[in-house]
């Protein structure tokens, strides 16, 4: 696939919902379901609760999607889903990894949390990521807001795969104002904004 050069101010995102389930299936189907496909339900499911079939994950996304029980602020080129950046509240997100450690050094839950990031290869290296977390964190704000926690990796400004980066990096989220709170597992950290 062609990499695709965008002006990132043409782009705009929308929630996921029900109406816009075929736009976020497009991306993910573009992307084999994406992380070896998951469809983006890793987050979703605890550990005896997963049958790493993608056909069973698109099934329960979709299902979550319908309910009301699985957010995201889709990024979209035209008609076209390119990215996206996974939320909810922590009941929604309860698997996360390194989640011992976590719960260990945890004071105070947050209200959501930021778990998936996922851009277009053809779209990759040009502030998708960005834009979805913008996204995201309008419709935080516009649901009402509260503390939101992010999971980046920490990448000490060494380059890693795209593969390694469903989180994003601490880089990002600084530029976006959130605060660093603590490491979290190997390369990755507690980060946290109010909206």
């Amino acid at each position: 696939m062609a990499k695709i050069v965008v002006a990132l101010e043409d782009l705009t995102t929308r929630a996921l919902t029900p109406e816009t389930w075929d736009a976020f299936a497009d991306l993910a189907e573009r992307h084999n379901g994406v992380w070896g496909g998951c469809w983006c339900t890793f987050f979703h499911t605890t550990t005896d609760e997963k049958t790493y079939d993608a056909e069973d994950n698109r099934a329960l996304k979709r299902r979550l999607v319908e309910e009301g029980r699985a957010h995201a602020a889709l990024v979209f080129d035209g008609d076209e889903a390119v990215g996206w950046c996974e939320y909810g509240p922590p009941a929604e997100l309860p698997n996360i990894n390194h989640r011992k450690e976590y719960d260990a050094k945890l004071v105070t839950p947050p209200d959501y949390r930021l778990t998936c990031f996922f851009v277009d290869r053809r779209y990759r290296k040009q502030g998708v990521a960005g834009v979805a977390l913008r996204g995201a964190l309008d419709l935080i704000a516009q649901a009402g807001g509260g503390v939101v926690e992010a999971y980046p990796q920490d990448t000490g400004g060494k380059q890693i795969t795209a593969s390694f980066l469903y989180s994003v990096t601490r880089t990002l989220f600084e530029a976006e104002g959130f605060t660093y709170i603590r490491p979290k597992g190997k390369n990755h950290c507690v980060m946290t904004k109010t909206v």
